[in-house]
């Protein structure tokens, strides 16, 4: 009798390594091939392996505000993430179900530029592993995600843009995704970038907070020789060579409160010129733990609102002072946690690889009636923009 459990038991193990085996064979043919597809049977493996993996966090009875795990944890491939299971479970306790409609998503913090008054700045230098980043985002499309923005930090800093190229296209190719936007300081963008992935990209969005490069120096957008107004105009030439949309960030503080803008945006024709009020964030560019001192930089609501009024014949300007942005925004970090800024800080939840999203959402302090007010979900697709390259 033993004896046959013990034989049954080492088929059993010999079954599961020769599956395993030949999985891993198969994904490592399609990574020497340079294929981002993946067979529908793998896929349908991965979902049952992640909803056992969701049952068996349910029956843990493991806290599930407990604080996202190290980053050693973080990136584990065994780990049960995903949302596919327990579909109606928030239906059933009443509460409302999250979609991450728009996600932005940090997927690095290291960054060439030193801007005063950055509020994501270089805690670490951990990245995910590319297959891992492209698990997490598979996640947010099936849990409902149309837009995905990639950021830093700087996101063309890592792998000199390669890293980056390979989401961006495996987001619009394989995920379909509506939208596919960047932002970036600009500074490490080469055109060959563009020949490779431009045509994957919806948007691209360069950093300028002021048209003298003075300020620039002084704000912290400044390095070497490079002009980072010249860049902007360079970079604008290839968006529209390229296909791109292109769109401008620019951060209202204390060192350009009183320029004026009008003529320099006008020139550039922005699709979307998105103008913020200077955001303290409790450890990141304020307070203990922090990497900035940002104070000098803080402008009050009224002198935030004089900058606009200055600008209101700027058609493309959308703006948002400090009111709007909070809880409006879905962020992601470069463990895939979603960061909760409710209380002027950013507090981590679970790894959506882990827990997947529908659980990690929970705790980010999204408001989507917000995100709807400030005008979140707009005309952000090339196709729609229908622009005159």
């Amino acid at each position: 009798m033993w004896t046959v459990k013990i034989l049954l038991a080492l088929v059993r193990l010999l079954w599961k390594a020769l599956c395993l085996l030949v999985v891993s064979l198969v994904r490592l043919l399609l990574w020497l091939a340079g294929s981002d597809w993946e067979p529908q049977w793998l896929q349908r493996r991965d979902r049952a392996r992640r909803t056992r993996g969701d049952k068996k966090d349910d029956s843990s009875g493991e806290d599930s505000s407990e604080e996202s795990s190290n980053e050693d944890s973080s990136g584990d491939e065994d780990s049960g993430g995903g949302d596919d299971s327990g579909e109606d479970s928030s239906e059933a306790s009443g509460e409302e179900r999250l979609t991450p409609t728009s996600v932005n998503y940090h997927f690095t913090r290291q960054c060439n530029y030193k801007c005063g008054f950055c509020f994501h700045t270089a805690k670490t230098s951990f990245v995910l592993p590319l297959e891992e980043a492209k698990r997490g985002l598979r996640l947010l499309k099936e849990a409902g995600m149309e837009k995905i923005n990639f950021s830093g930090g700087e996101p063309f800093l890592h792998e000199r843009g390669e890293f980056l190229g390979r989401l961006v296209k495996f987001c619009k190719r394989e995920l379909r995704l509506p939208s596919v936007s960047i932002v970036s300081n600009g500074s490490l963008i080469r055109e060959r970038w563009f020949q490779n992935y431009g045509r994957y990209l919806d948007i691209l969005a360069i950093s300028c907070d002021s048209f003298n490069e003075d300020v620039n120096v002084i704000i912290g957008r400044g390095q070497g020789k490079i002009n980072h107004v010249e860049n902007l105009h360079k970079l604008r030439g290839w968006c529209r060579e390229y296909r791109v949309a292109f769109k401008i960030n620019s951060v209202i503080n204390r060192f350009n409160l009183d320029e004026d803008m009008t003529e320099n945006i006008k020139a550039l024709n922005p699709v979307r010129w998105k103008v913020f009020q200077c955001l303290l964030i409790e450890g990141e560019n304020v307070g203990e733990g922090a990497l900035r001192e940002a104070e000098k930089f803080v402008i009050t609501k009224e002198e935030f609102q004089g900058f606009l009024d200055r600008h209101r014949g700027v058609a493309c300007m959308v703006p948002e002072c400090n009111d709007k942005m909070k809880d409006s925004y879905l962020i992601l970090d470069e463990y895939m946690r979603f960061l909760n800024c409710r209380e002027g800080r950013k507090d981590p939840s679970k790894s959506i690889l882990d827990v997947g999203v529908e659980e990690a959402i929970k705790f980010s302090g999204f408001d989507e009636e917000a995100f709807r007010k400030r005008g979140g979900k707009y005309v952000w697709s090339k196709v729609d923009l229908q622009l005159d390259w």
